[in-house]
């Protein structure tokens, strides 16, 4: 019985009979995690970069500054409803409240990447204006003034400087998730923590297999830091500034 064995026998047990299961939840976690953090860091640039159109009252027409306001409007109150209410809400709202609301009836799947890219979104738009406003107001102006358009001076001056400075929140961001996943267990997701549930409530080992669990997210987290921190010095570029004289560029000009 396994009420005989003590602490790490429990868990050995556990790991030999459930190990691949536990594996199998990681895995998923993972590609949650990984697919909805792109699509959010996509979703939240877009949103990003529209909340910082300027509106110019003197060239721009009413039509364009109605709309361009309204838009900004709704995306405002998208960042504010799912940045204000939890993950669980959000996947219970989404999978349960679509089909009887709207009687549209989505996967669990399709639920699960929704519920976390959108998430993400609302956080990642906030992320990316703060980044795009911390870039100095002159290098926009300065890409004006050479006759750049609004979406030529954000792809070519002003993201490329933004980027680096939101990178961390793009970390932080599919560090969260990986975490954060645990809430989909609720719309039947078999991720990590929905195995655990499983076993836990199988075997009546709740501590033991939240122990294996912890390792697991802990491993995950870590791993996923340490290589975003690579990519961001990766980013930085050399530690090193050296001069070249005027021979060895006019050689590379040829």
């Amino acid at each position: 019985m396994i009420s005989d064995l003590n602490f790490i026998q429990r868990i050995l047990y556990i790991l030999e009979r459930y190990g691949m299961s536990y594996l199998k939840g990681a895995g998923t976690t993972l590609v949650i995690a990984l697919v909805s953090t792109l699509i959010g860091c996509l979703i939240g640039f877009i949103v990003g970069i529209i909340q910082t159109i300027p509106v110019d009252k003197k060239r721009d027409s009413v039509i364009k500054r109605f709309f361009l306001r309204l838009i900004q409007i709704l995306f405002r109150i998208y960042i504010e409803v799912f940045r204000g209410t939890p993950m669980i809400v959000q996947a219970v709202f989404i999978y349960y409240g679509m089909a009887q609301l709207f009687n549209i009836q989505l996967g669990m799947w399709t639920s699960a990447f929704l519920v976390v890219s959108i998430n993400t979104g609302a956080y990642m738009a906030e992320s990316v204006r703060g980044g795009i406003i911390s870039v100095d107001i002159g290098q926009t102006e300065g890409a004006k003034a050479i006759g750049m358009t609004h979406f030529q001076t954000m792809c070519y001056v002003i993201l490329p400087q933004a980027f680096r400075n939101i990178m961390p929140q793009i970390g932080n961001n599919l560090i969260i998730n990986i975490k954060d996943t645990s809430v989909l267990s609720i719309i039947a997701i078999v991720d990590l923590f929905f195995v655990h549930k499983s076993v836990a409530g199988a075997l009546y080992t709740y501590f033991e297999s939240a122990t294996i669990v912890m390792a697991i997210y802990l491993t995950m987290t870590v791993t996923a830091s340490r290589l975003l921190r690579l990519w961001e010095k990766k980013l930085d570029g050399s530690d090193t500034y050296e001069m070249a004289d005027s021979m060895d560029i006019g050689n590379q000009m040829r």
